[in-house]
């Protein structure tokens, strides 16, 4: 026999596993609803998110409660969506299941024929609900505590409770312990819209970055005029007259115009440009006495080029 139930009332259970199906009138312009159940330890509380399951979570980690997927009840125009729970196999800690559900684009001041159907999950298709809870008069809110099973002296029992929320059901699950994700999801879709200024300058930034080769270019040219001044103020410019090798040789008094002599023994001057008066620097050596000067015989090797 089905106990139809008024908001408040509750039944004691014997089923180890239930069924608990909400339904609805599919209506012309009604919203859709979605069934949920959350299990809460003795503070009230889920124990951690996976304690939430609806249909983005239709299965709880541990398999004692599960949520099937939402179909039209055959020869009618309602709609069931409908929850799983195996009471004998719910851990110690669970103290209680809220059975929720919430809807979309709409409230369920707008939903006709809403109830929840309490099925002995071992049952044969077809059999009479254990209990049945009409929800009648409800307000302009999108989500609902619909019923909730709970611990008592060792069995569980089914209450019929209709309590809605006008925050939805991010609202419902946040009142219950569950950390809700929805206001942080608006944020990437502003945070894209930010960087596109941004890559604006980016490219400029990216075409700035080949003019640091023309910088690094302009560092040849300063050292090449730069060095050779450098140079002599630190080595000596070399003599107009080089002299040849061996020890310090004596400034010579000539002008520069006069040729100096090469390697050896003293050579002949030109006799475009005869310097009698010039004495030959000795080479090799300390300096040497200097021998009269006399001018050799030319011949063809002397002659200018």
């Amino acid at each position: 026999m089905t106990h139809v139930m008024a908001k408040g009332a509750n039944i004691s259970l014997t089923a180890a596993a239930v069924r608990a199906v909400l339904r609805w009138s599919s209506a012309a312009g009604a919203p859709d609803l979605d069934a949920s159940a959350l299990l809460l330890g003795a503070n009230g509380k889920v124990r951690s998110d996976t304690d939430f399951v609806f249909y983005n979570q239709p299965r709880h980690p541990l398999g004692v409660v599960r949520h099937l997927p939402k179909h039209r009840v055959p020869g009618s125009e309602e709609i069931a969506d409908t929850v799983e729970i195996d009471l004998a196999k719910l851990p110690a800690d669970v103290d209680r299941v809220v059975l929720a559900g919430s809807a979309e684009s709409g409230t369920f001041h707008e939903v006709r024929g809403l109830r929840v159907l309490l099925h002995d999950a071992a049952a044969p298709a077809g059999a009479e609900p254990l209990a049945e809870f009409p929800i009648h008069e409800v307000e302009a809110v999108s989500a609902l505590v619909c019923a909730e099973l709970y611990r008592r002296d060792g069995g569980w029992k089914f209450r019929a409770v209709g309590q809605g929320y006008s925050s939805g059901l991010s609202g419902l699950a946040t009142d219950f312990g569950i950390t809700v994700d929805e206001e942080p999801t608006p944020e990437p879709a502003a945070t894209p819209a930010a960087p596109t200024p941004t890559p604006t300058p980016a490219p400029a930034a990216t075409h700035a970055a080949p003019e640091e080769p023309a910088s690094y270019t302009l560092t040849p040219p300063p050292v090449a005029p730069t060095a050779p001044p450098t140079a002599p103020a630190t080595i000596p410019p070399p003599p107009a007259n080089p002299p040849g090798y061996g020890y310090p040789q004596q400034p010579t008094p000539q002008p520069q115009a006069q040729p100096q002599p090469s390697y050896g023994y003293p050579q002949p001057q030109p006799q475009a440009q005869p310097q009698p008066q010039q004495q030959p620097q000795p080479t090799y050596g300390y300096p040497q006495p200097q021998p009269p000067f006399a001018l050799p015989p030319q011949g063809p090797q002397f002659q200018p080029r």
